[in-house]
């Protein structure tokens, strides 16, 4: 086993992990003639067809939408004054322990020159003062400490009144113990179980829960510690990212579609998968949306869990070669809608207001960015006009559709920041959506892994169940890696190299094997 896998956290170890070596005794490129098609152009798809095209492959990615990205996704708008901008699924955070999407994304721009400092993380409450997660330093114990120490959310009274064997936990992260421990444990009993004070609870840990599209209650309590570990605990970088100073289809969709066809890619929007079919030769045979078909004997499916587990619904030919990964596909979980309102209002809010804002305790509203501080574009047209661009988003929204998730935050946004009461609406924009994983209790061992569920057949995504630990975008990217060094080991090639953050706890192996520290 790779030792990077094994070794903690600890202060005088905090730095990136080589999680998966490149083997220089085997050659870089693919053999000529290699082929690959990828059913899926975002960060999953993109990566993995961006690894295969350098190494000689040729690829054919395919995308449903008119545009490269998925939930990164981002599209031309018109404004009723005529203004062009383009608008996206809603805001994403860089964090600087993203290895290898930024590795990904410096293949366009070698400095990451696109990418700017967010200056401050706060929660903001309407029960509670502003809390600042950003500035802590990246190794454990200190960050807590540091946290301790600065936070009005945590006192002396939460350290010696809490569950500190359970709070322990939080430092333990170890994949295989804490899966077996904590895994059907809802998040909402895990931290219940803290008996920290509400203050803490609502501002440290169950605003950073709901960020994962889940309410704690339908989130597993595996899932919670080992993305406290991935962001906080674990991470050398600290609670630290950033964002593009201009529109993502501007500064990273356009540029790495370029770099495809450069490297002789054939990208192809607006064009979807509806069934695969198994070919003669171990081979895939693609139908899609034209009714055209494409074979192919290296098949990536990059789509996510929704039309990964239509597309498998829809091939019933594929279920009987490939009944594994059939049967984890038709279970995959979708997390509850997600809902993004952009706002073009006639008036500017408060200049003390933080560019991108974490929201506890709204029965809606769970963030609120303001972009006119933010991308380019949008910081033109509010000095044009003397308004802002805010953008309110719902990780997992209990509203029916879109009108009413946008009247409920933009209400609960007045209560947050009173200027925006009576701010003229001049524009909006919606998006209302279920296409994101949920991690509920119990789920552990029942997704797809990238390859070994069906021969020839790769699955990529944020939703995936890697061998090692990573989060979010990074996850989808680094799937995308996993899955084109799948298709270069088959080749014979050697595989890209990974980094991610230690993947195991300060206090791993430290803490009793079997614990109830959790009930009572």
């Amino acid at each position: 086993m790779n030792r990077e896998l094994t070794t903690r956290a600890a202060p005088l170890r905090m730095r990136p992990r080589v999680v998966v070596p490149a083997d220089t005794r085997l050659p870089r490129d693919a053999p000529a003639g290699t082929e690959a098609v990828i059913v899926g152009g975002g960060v999953a798809g993109v990566t993995a067809a961006v690894v295969l095209a350098e190494r000689g492959v040729s690829v054919t990615l395919l995308e449903a939408a008119s545009t490269l990205g998925g939930r990164l996704g981002a599209w031309p708008h018109t404004l009723p004054d005529g203004t062009e901008q383009v608008v996206e699924h809603g805001f994403h955070a860089f964090f600087r322990h993203y290895y290898t999407w930024r590795s990904v994304l410096r293949r366009i721009d070698p400095e990451l020159s696109f990418l700017r400092p967010v200056s401050g993380y706060p929660v903001i409450s309407r029960e509670y003062p502003p809390e600042q997660l950003t500035g802590l330093p990246g190794a454990p114990p200190l960050n807590l400490l540091t946290l301790f120490a600065r936070s009005p959310s945590l006192g002396v009274r939460d350290l010696l009144g809490s569950r500190q064997a359970l709070a322990a936990e939080l430092l333990a992260y170890d994949r295989e113990r804490t899966t077996v421990l904590f895994d059907a444990v809802p998040a909402s009993e895990f931290l219940a179980g803290l008996r920290m004070s509400d203050r803490a609870l609502a501002m440290l840990f169950e605003a950073f829960a709901r960020s994962f599209f889940a309410e704690p209650a339908a989130l597993s309590s595996a899932e919670l510690i080992a993305m406290f570990h991935y962001y906080f605990l674990g991470n050398p970088e600290g609670i630290a990212f950033d964002a593009p100073a201009a529109d993502h289809l501007t500064c990273i969709w356009e540029p790495l579609q370029a770099l495809l066809e450069k490297r002789g890619a054939e990208v192809r929007t607006s064009t979807s998968a509806s069934a695969i079919v198994p070919a003669d030769g171990h081979r895939w045979r693609v139908e899609l949306s034209d009714g055209s078909t494409l074979d192919t004997r290296h098949l990536v499916l990059a789509v996510h869990p929704g039309a990964l587990r239509s597309l498998l619904a829809g091939s019933p030919r594929a279920a009987e070669v490939a009944p594994r990964l059939a049967r984890k596909a038709a279970a995959l979980p979708l997390a509850p809608p997600f809902a993004v309102t952009r706002l073009w209002l006639g008036s500017d809010v408060a200049p003390e207001r933080p560019v991108f804002n974490a929201v506890s305790r709204e029965p809606t509203l769970d963030s609120v960015t303001v972009y006119s501080r933010l991308e380019r574009p949008c910081a033109e047209w509010a000095a044009r006009t003397g308004g802002a661009v805010l953008e309110l988003h719902s990780y997992a929204c209990s509203a029916p559709d879109a009108h009413t998730a946008t009247a409920r935050m933009r209400a609960e946004l007045a209560a947050l920041w009173p200027e925006t009461r009576d701010a003229p609406v001049v524009h909006l924009q919606q998006r209302f959506e279920a296409t994101a994983p949920t991690f509920p209790p119990g789920g552990a061992g029942t997704r797809p892994t990238v390859s070994g569920d069906a021969r020839g057949i790769r699955v990529a995504g944020d939703f995936v169940d890697t061998p090692f630990l990573t989060g979010l975008m990074e996850r989808a990217s680094a799937s995308g890696v996993l899955a084109a060094n799948d298709v270069l080991a088959e080749v014979g090639a050697g595989p890209e190299e990974i980094l991610s953050v230690p993947q195991r706890g300060l206090l791993a192996g430290l803490l009793p094997r079997r614990s109830a520290a959790w009930r009572g």
